[in-house]
C-alpha cells in the first residue's frame, strides 16, 4: 500500500512523518525504514529504524531510486513499513511528470507486502493520478 502525505512547504509533514514511524516501530513487529535526502531527522527517530540518507548517493533517476529500495529490501526481508520524506528533493522528477514512478512504487508495494509512507510538497499542484494514495 501507498500512502501519500501533501502539504505545503513547511507545515510539518517531516514531524508529523517521524511520529508515524516512531509509533510504527513501537507497535510493529517488522522492521522500519526511514529515507531523506539529508541527515536532520536521524536524531529525532527511534533507535529501532533503520536511517538512510539519501545525500551521498546521487540517486537523481527513478531507476537508481528504486534501485536503492531493492537493495534496502534485499539486505532485510522482515521490513513492513518505508518512510520516504522529500521524495522530490531525492529522485531528479517533477511531480506532474512521476506517474510511471508511482505505478512502479504500487508494484513494489504490492510484490514485497511493504507499506510505503511518501512525503510530498504539493506547491505545484497534485496530480490526479496521486490522489488515489492520499491519506
Amino acid at each position: 500500500m501507498i500512502k501519500v502525505f501533501c502539504n505545503k512547504r513547511g507545515s510539518g509533514k517531516t514531524k508529523a512523518l517521524i511520529e508515524m514511524a516512531n509509533k510504527k516501530a513501537e507497535e510493529m513487529k517488522g522492521h522500519v525504514v526511514f529515507i531523506n535526502d539529508n541527515e536532520k531527522p536521524m536524531l529525532l527517530l527511534n533507535k529501532a529504524i533503520r536511517f538512510a540518507s539519501t545525500g551521498g548517493f546521487e540517486l537523481k533517476t527513478v531507476n537508481s531510486f528504486y534501485g536503492f529500495l531493492c537493495g534496502i529490501i534485499s539486505e532485510d526481508y522482515d521490513i513492513d513499513n518505508i518512510y520516504i520524506d522529500h521524495l522530490f528533493n531525492i529522485v531528479d522528477v517533477k511531480i506532474q511528470e512521476s506517474e510511471g514512478m508511482f505505478k512502479l512504487f504500487e508494484k513494489f508495494s504490492n510484490k514485497h507486502n511493504i507499506d510505503l509512507h511518501i512525503n510530498v510538497t504539493d506547491d505545484e499542484g497534485v496530480p490526479e493520478f496521486i490522489k488515489k494514495y492520499i491519506v
